[in-house]
């Protein structure tokens, strides 16, 4: 019995000892530990897995700090560190063991791979045997020894173009005045200098003295300020003429329609902390330019480029190792339908009244340009606008900052046609029934109130479709429209694309149709009042069926777009189409047609005059906006849609008239 105790003891003894052994640490899964921790970005952690001698060398402070820099200023991303287990188990007798081990990642130059090994040693610490990792710095990155500095040169992407359909620059790179001072050239006159440096380019004292106190700074050298645009003749002069103060040739990005196209191209400047935070990770840094509006807003990611960039490991000696390296990737050129000589030829007709036109080949779809005035100089917006010139472009009450190309509002009788073409697709009208209108103002009945609906004049004849369109009588319309009814009325302005967004590079405003909640709204509506609003490329567009048998033309803005395209087919029949076109060149040829004024000889227009109110209550005068839209009766490649503002002090849409026709004329 005895005997049997004693054996069972025995084993039991065996049994534990071999039991403890088989939990004695193995180092394939300290170092899987330590591997976790790395791909985990836990650097700190990693620490606690340093052999001794490797501690002596860094800290943990140290080692933390340097990891989290590197993987920051590198944007380490993806990293992947791996390691292939041991089939057998290590023999734990030995001190230490070698693991090869892989890295991959991605950083800012592009891929990042090596093969390394760790080396992991027995230790004992706190009276405990276990595994620990004799570290250096290679295994950052195997070429980084201590002592050594990594540094990441860059080179520029050159920012793409944005050309018209000639190959005219409208945004692109080219030269501006760097004003600088020689501090030696001040000759004890500092403070006079400074003063009326500061004045002169509206940069404070503050700033020109740190410029000129940074400790690169030599007396000979030549200290930036301020860049200043090349055609601000009157600044430079002024500032040039300061004793110690010169100017540079720099590269700049330059709009050499200056104002004409400035709302269309927009301009770059500064980016911002907030556009740096919403861009992470898009390449910028905190001295980059990007485009703050307009199309250099709207083409950022294809204009800006991609900056060459390397990581180099500057060794103590002076050598050099480069870890990765990204080519730079120039920034695409954009080549738009634009014309640039139409494109100034229409602002310099604006003479900066508040106003906006857009024109387009109606044939093609190609926006030939896109007008809003006034308008302020992008040149001087992206080198840095001085306080003063920030205040004058916010406090001008024609607020040229706004863009009024992009903006709907209410087209007035320039709708005409297109209502026309809608309650004759429905069998509302035809060309032959007349209304007999005898009055300048009529209601529906009396439960309108006071409310009527007015025309300008009254013909003293019944007045059939084609006298509605040359003398733009409003009557007409409401009643004929009332006569559709507003759920005909509304499906026909959707199938014109109201209520619909235009696919159009450059974004516009949806044009809409508001509540037509009733007879008065539905009257309002037939002649381009009431809620309704359109954007001017909308309106342009909304022309096209007139010229292409009844299918209305999509807009494009690049040259690389199909041209031709139909937005909307068959939104009016070809004879219909027609017979709207002919009373379009009446409206223009006819001695009393709306826009007489417009009339060229041997140049024949068609087109149709229109004036949108705007005023707080019924029985008041408000303000007024004049329309007109016009196009060449024959071979039509250019249709214009212009509006003026304010033109209720006189001249109402004949304002427009005189300017579309003086562009015409030009361009003919």
């Amino acid at each position: 019995m005895k005997k049997h105790i004693t054996i069972l003891l025995l084993f039991i003894v065996v049994f534990t000892i071999a039991g403890c052994k088989s939990k004695e640490p193995q180092p394939e899964d300290r170092f899987a530990e330590y591997v976790k921790l790395w791909n985990d970005h836990k650097f700190n952690k990693m620490y606690d897995y340093l052999s001794t001698e490797s501690k002596e060398e860094i800290s943990k402070e140290e080692f933390t700090n340097r990891y989290s820099k590197i993987y920051e200023d590198l944007e380490i991303e993806n990293l992947s560190v791996k390691f292939n287990k041991p089939e057998e188990a290590s023999d734990t007798k030995e001190e230490q063991i070698p693991f090869p081990f892989s890295v991959k990642m991605e950083s800012l130059a592009g891929e990042i791979a090596f093969d390394h090994e760790a080396t992991l040693v027995k230790e004992e610490h706190d009276e405990t045997n276990n595994w620990f990792v004799n570290w250096d710095t290679t295994f950052i990155f195997p070429e980084l020894e201590n002592g050594d500095k990594i540094s990441l040169p860059t080179i520029s992407a050159q920012r793409g173009a944005i050309i018209d359909k000639n190959g005219i620059g409208l945004a692109e790179t080219g030269q501006a005045l760097e004003i600088g001072i020689v501090p030696q050239d001040m000759e004890g006159q500092e403070e006079e200098i400074i003063k009326n440096v500061s004045k002169t380019l509206d940069v404070s004292i503050e700033q020109i003295k740190s410029a000129l106190g940074a400790s690169w700074v030599q007396p000979g050298h030549f200290v930036p300020i301020k860049k200043v645009a090349s055609d601000d003749t009157e600044l430079l002069d002024q500032v040039l003429s300061i004793q110690a103060v010169q100017g540079m040739k720099v590269e700049a990005r330059v709009y050499p329609l200056g104002e004409a196209a400035a709302h269309l191209t927009g301009n770059i400047g500064p980016i911002t902390a907030d556009e740096l935070e919403k861009n992470k990770g898009k390449g910028y840094s905190s001295t980059d330019m990007i485009g703050k509006r307009g199309l250099e807003k709207v083409l950022e990611e294809k204009l800006k480029g991609e900056q060459g960039v390397k990581i180099v490991i500057n060794k103590e000696d002076g050598s050099e190792v480069i870890l990765a390296e990204k080519p730079v990737k120039d920034g695409e050129n954009v080549q738009l339908t634009i014309d640039s000589t139409l494109q100034t030829t229409i602002y310099e007709e604006m003479a900066g009244k508040p106003g906006t036109a857009t024109a387009i080949n109606p044939m093609t779809g190609e926006t030939l340009a896109l007008v809003s005035s006034p308008s302020f100089n992008p040149n001087v917006l992206s080198l840095g606008a001085t306080n003063e010139e920030w205040a004058a472009l916010q406090d001008d009450p024609n607020k040229p900052l706004t863009i009024r190309f992009n903006k709907s509002s209410a087209p007035g009788s320039v709708i005409k046609p297109i209502t026309a073409a809608i309650e004759l697709n429905e069998g509302a009208i035809d060309w032959k029934k007349a209304l007999d209108i005898k009055d300048l103002t009529w209601q529906k009945d009396a439960s309108w109130g006071g409310y009527k609906v007015k025309r300008v004049s009254n013909p003293g004849v019944p007045i059939d479709l084609e006298k509605a369109l040359i003398y733009s009588d409003n009557i007409y319309f409401a009643q004929t429209a009332i006569e559709l009814g507003k759920d005909k009325f509304i499906s026909g302005l959707k199938n014109f694309g109201f209520d619909e967004e235009l696919d159009f590079l450059y974004p516009m405003e949806v044009s809409q149709i508001g509540d037509i909640d009733s007879d008065i709204a539905l009257a309002d509506s037939s002649y381009g009042q009431g809620q309704i609003e359109m954007s001017p490329l909308h309106l342009a567009s909304a022309y096209t069926p007139f010229m292409n048998k009844g299918n209305m033309i999509k807009p494009i803005l690049q040259i690389d777009e199909d041209t031709g395209q139909v937005w909307k087919k068959n939104v009016v029949s070809e004879e219909e189409a027609n017979n709207i076109h002919q009373a379009l060149i009446k409206v223009v040829e006819d001695p009393n047609g709306t826009a007489r004024g417009a009339r060229i000889p041997d140049y024949q227009l068609a087109g149709k005059t229109g004036t949108a109110e705007f005023k707080e209550k019924q029985g008041e005068k408000g303000k007024e906006n004049g329309w007109f839209v016009a196009y060449k009766k024959d071979n039509p490649d250019l249709l214009i849609a212009l509006m003026v503002e304010g033109v209720e002090e006189g001249g109402g849409s004949g304002l427009a008239v005189d300017k579309v026709k003086n562009i015409f004329t030009k361009v003919k």
